[in-house]
């Protein structure tokens, strides 16, 4: 049996980022059954959590799979699950793009606390100052 400890970031935002989630009780409804499909999917969701216009997850590989797959598991489902069960007033999507970084075991409690703490960083930073900071932060081009 591999032993792997392999654990990425992904961040990923609603269609043209609307404000789809807009509230928080929306929001730990969607995270949580982000988190419970993922773990029936055998995919390892160590934290998960947004704002109104985009998600968070902490997430560690497993030995057969792939960013890629993991991502589109977890953003289709999800979307096909938000639209089944009416939980938006317009048809929700969320966006083709997203980040992955991986962490290291020595920044993973500093991830956790930044996943978890979306609602206080929202207050002082918008999604999109997020969005430029990560671009920047990662060297993404």
């Amino acid at each position: 049996m591999p032993f792997i400890k392999i654990y990425i970031h992904i961040v990923f935002s609603t269609k043209n980022r609307t404000h789809y989630l807009d509230t928080p009780t929306l929001r730990v409804k969607v995270w949580k059954h982000i988190k419970e499909n993922a773990a029936a999917k055998g995919i390892y969701v160590d934290r998960v959590n947004g704002f109104s216009d985009h998600c968070h997850c902490l997430i560690s590989l497993g030995s057969n799979q792939n960013i890629e797959k993991i991502v589109q598991l977890i953003k289709g489902e999800s979307s096909f699950w938000i639209n089944k069960n009416k939980l938006t007033r317009e048809k929700f999507a969320w966006q083709d793009e997203y980040f992955a970084v991986s962490v290291s075991e020595s920044m993973l409690e500093k991830v956790r606390n930044y996943i978890i703490n979306q609602e206080i960083h929202h207050k002082r930073q918008t999604s999109e100052e997020e969005y430029f900071r990560f671009m920047e932060t990662y060297n993404f081009k």
